[in-house]
């Protein structure tokens, strides 16, 4: 494990190089075996626009959207149980997060020309602890807002093995990743970035 220093962006915890390539490499292998028990889908929002991310999770249980709304849910949508969070990424919650151990590992791929618009982390029906997030492969452009919408918006480009922290202020802060740079890593052979965020679940609540 490598870590190449920490910054402080708008209330945003960033971890630069958490994770050094072997380490990478480990985590990425355990993600294949997450995603061969629940493989990767396109969600579609409310509205029943399919999103440009495909996903999966692992944990007690996952985050899924459909037309019934965001929410999170005991099982994968194609009926199978959610497999447990690898060790490996479960490393980076001991080392940054709280003793409560996360219950959902949520998985976006993004291939070329994936983004994630701004938004909430806020379907957990507990916001007293943080959201850990660890990018893979190409380098994506993450941007950090506030609280509430509008406002003076940050960006920065996350690089393969960073770590980020939404805690505190920044726990309910509007984000969202605006582009990446295909092939800029080779840690994925086809391209495309990873992006892994920890949740602490309790007393979920659904959003229609």
């Amino acid at each position: 494990m490598a870590q190449g220093g920490a910054m402080r962006v708008k209330g945003f915890d960033i971890h630069r190089q958490w994770l050094d390539r072997p380490a990478q490499e480990a985590v990425l292998a355990d993600l294949r075996g997450v995603i061969r028990a629940a493989p990767l889908m396109h969600p579609v929002t409310a509205a029943g626009r399919r999103m440009s991310v495909r996903m999966t999770s692992a944990g007690r249980v996952g985050w899924i959207s459909d037309r019934a709304g965001y929410r999170y849910a005991a099982r994968h949508p194609a009926g199978q149980v959610w497999p447990a969070i690898p060790d490996s990424i479960l490393s980076i919650w001991r080392a940054l997060g709280p003793a409560r151990l996360p219950d959902c590992c949520l998985v976006n791929f993004y291939g070329e020309g994936a983004r994630m618009g701004l938004h909430q982390d806020r379907d957990e029906g507990t916001f007293d602890h943080p959201v850990i997030s660890l990018s893979l492969g190409d380098d994506g452009l993450f941007r950090m807002g506030n609280p509430t919408r509008g406002g003076k918006t940050e960006s920065l480009w996350l690089n393969s093995g960073d770590v980020v922290v939404m805690g505190g202020d920044a726990r309910l802060a509007h984000h969202g990743v605006d582009r990446i740079r295909f092939g800029s890593s080779s840690l994925l052979p086809r391209g495309g970035r990873v992006n892994v965020t920890l949740r602490v679940v309790d007393d979920v609540q659904e959003r229609r």
